[in-house]
């Protein structure tokens, strides 16, 4: 059964009147649109506060056990070393160096036996120090960096174990420049010290134990300065301020040698959020904090990193050791969940709306049909008013598309003909020195064909033999100048695969040779090119050959024919092939290379060229997926340049065999 508000709708025009308003409609809706805005940011802000304060307990949790861990680890190493220098005070080679600080036997034994106990033992290094502060004998005595002989009176741990109490302090050595934690104890005899030993740890392995993780490592001293970091620029840093006798002190004891000792820009996180956070999901001891970093973020921000910082106590020293933990994996956590609270939201509300869409679609129904009859109507005319239009403006685009058809046909065969045509012309100029090569060997056949005659009236058939030989070769060598004639003239056929660069080179040079009398010619690169081949089709690039070679003669001719030079060049690539012709003549005015390609362009005097050998050469080119380029060349003269595809060598071996 219909609802009672559709039912309405359908049977009540003024109810759908009403309903189409635009007033009341548009007010309906954006109170509903700010209805589900003002729930979406409420259920964004707490899905993030809920998601931050889950992940921040779950990370303290984590951090807690890492941190417990490190603080283990570092103190069962101080512990172990803790008893070290009282053993070696109670050893007979210290105590009789200390009674005789001048004997070298003593000194060298001590030496030894302190070399002995640091090999043993892992540490840094052993020392003994007499009352007066020098080291009389120390585990790397002999050594580059020695410590024997050094004066550590104002070294704190010195001081406090000649007073009879055990010292520790973690310093930069000033011989070896290397820091470690040196724990001193006193030689007492007879009621009086009268000596100190001295054991050196190199703690650093400490900071990379946390070098591998996310999280920043640091152990920090009793006065804020922070000695062992697992990064490197925290490390000599103080967390606070140091005051001005504080820092006269680190000078005078020269704990930290010629570091620069600066604050570290750690602060916490202050905001009323993060306050209400700490207090619900973190411990007393963990606070949030932030280090400001070098450099800027995308919005011009100042940039720092957020830490959750967890400090634990470590060693007899008064130490604290910070585990620092990375707050973007749960706060990256917190996005994600706000997100996806966010878009269950939107699915949620796309629901809604679509259910009152569905509502309101069943009131526009009878709206919209009422509408839709008129329109229908006037859209019928119109379209067959379009219609009409349509059909004359296909009739007319089909009678376009077959002239320009026609155009393409005639044009293709127009251009075919205008490279016959400029082929028969090239013929035309080396007519005459093609005579003159025929009359050279027809006079020969002559004089051979009448010496054989008489040989053979002489009975001298070996000499005959010879003779018809001769006519042979002649008879060859004619016909291999009317066979490139013959070739050079016939049609071009559809393009081989690929074609031999050098055997078309070596047919054109054959072809032009007459012209070619008298003419400096230097091919380069010819040598160099068996089985190299291009995508072409042989007679087209002979032909493109052949009027290059000739536009050169004809500039030679033009300059100073006395003189003329061609160079022609062959340089083959991994994937291209590249044909340079260049010539001493006078070169191309610059004016004229833009237009150097056009149809019917030439720089030759009237009557001796119509301006299509380029054109033609450009399009064959083009045919080929090559390039051609004309330029001015240094020193005078012109050179064109030709830049082939490259075919594999063993398809283009038959192309080059038809010759």
């Amino acid at each position: 059964m219909p609802h009672s508000d559709d039912f309405l709708a359908v049977h009540d025009p003024a109810a759908v009147q009403a309903a189409h308003e635009p007033g009341s409609e548009n007010r309906r809706w954006w109170g509903f649109a700010v209805a589900l805005a003002a729930g979406l940011v409420l259920l964004c802000a707490l899905t993030w506060l809920v998601s931050v304060q889950r992940g921040l307990a779950a990370l303290q949790e984590s951090t807690a056990t890492r941190a417990d861990r490190y603080a283990a680890t570092l103190e069962s190493t101080l512990d172990r070393y803790e008893f070290l220098p009282a053993l070696v005070s109670l050893h007979p080679f210290v105590r009789g160096l200390l009674q005789a600080p001048g004997d070298p036997a003593r000194v060298a034994a001590a030496n030894h036996y302190l070399a002995e106990v640091n090999r043993r033992s892992h540490a840094s290094a052993t020392y003994v120090i007499a009352t007066n502060g020098i080291a009389l004998a120390a585990s790397n005595a002999g050594e580059p960096g020695s410590f024997v002989g050094t004066d550590y009176r104002f070294r704190p741990y010195f001081q406090i174990a000649a007073r009879g109490e055990m010292g520790r302090f973690y310093a930069i050595g000033i011989t070896s420049d290397e820091p470690g934690y040196y724990i001193a104890q006193p030689v007492e005899s007879g009621g009086k010290v009268i000596g100190v030993t001295v054991v050196k740890l190199n703690l650093e392995w400490f900071q990379r134990a946390g070098g591998g993780s996310a999280e920043p490592l640091m152990v920090s001293d009793d006065h804020g300065v922070i000695f062992l970091s697992s990064v490197p620029g925290w490390q000599y840093r103080t967390l606070g301020p140091l005051p001005p006798e504080l820092h006269d002190e680190l000078g005078k004891t020269r704990q930290y040698h010629d570091r620069d000792v600066t604050p570290l820009p750690l602060e916490p996180l202050t905001s009323p959020v993060t306050e209400w956070l700490a207090a619900t999901a973190l411990d007393p001891g963990a606070r949030l904090v932030r280090v400001r970093a070098n450099g800027t973020n995308r919005d011009g921000s100042e940039r720092a990193d957020r830490y959750l910082e967890l400090g634990r106590k470590v060693g007899p020293a008064d130490w604290t050791m910070q585990v620092m933990a990375p707050l973007d994996p749960v706060l990256a956590n917190a996005r994600n969940a706000t997100v996806a609270a966010a878009l269950a939201y939107a699915c949620i509300c796309l629901l809604l709306v679509n259910w009152r869409q569905r509502r309101q679609r069943a009131r526009d129904m009878l709206y919209s049909r009422r509408l839709l009859e008129a329109a229908y109507d006037e859209l019928e005319r119109r379209v067959e008013a379009r219609t009409a239009d349509l059909m004359a403006i296909n009739e007319k685009l089909e009678e376009e598309v077959a002239e320009r058809t026609r155009a393409e046909s005639e044009l293709r065969a127009a251009q075919d003909e205008l490279v016959q045509a400029s082929k028969l012309a090239a013929l035309g100029q080396m007519a005459a020195g093609i005579t003159h090569e025929l009359n050279q060997p027809l006079a020969a056949l002559r004089t051979f064909s009448d010496n054989t005659r008489v040989l053979l009236e002489r009975g001298q058939l070996g000499a005959a033999e010879g003779n018809l030989s001769a006519i042979a070769d002649l008879t060859e060598r004619m016909g291999k100048i009317t066979g490139q004639l013959k070739l050079f003239a016939g049609k071009a056929r559809p393009p081989r695969r690929s074609v031999q660069v050098r055997a078309a080179i070596e047919h054109v040079l054959a072809l032009l040779a007459p012209r070619l009398s008298g003419v400096a010619l230097h091919v380069d690169g010819l040598d160099a090119l068996p089985g190299i081949a291009v995508r072409a089709d042989e007679l087209k690039l002979e032909q493109v050959l052949v009027n290059l070679v000739g536009n050169a003669l004809d500039a030679i001719a033009s300059a100073a024919p006395a003189q003329g030079r061609i160079d022609l060049s062959v340089r083959a690539e991994a994937g291209t092939v590249t044909i340079q012709v260049r010539d001493n003549g006078t070169g191309i005015p610059p004016e004229d290379l833009p237009r150097l390609f056009e149809p019917f362009f030439t720089t030759k005097e009237t009557g001796q060229g119509l301006g299509l050998g380029l054109a033609i050469t450009s399009s064959i080119v083009r045919e080929f997926g090559g390039q051609l380029s004309a330029a001015n060349a240094d020193g005078g003269g012109a050179v064109f340049t030709i830049v082939l595809a490259r075919a594999p060598a063993e398809a283009g071996a038959p192309a080059s065999q038809t010759h």
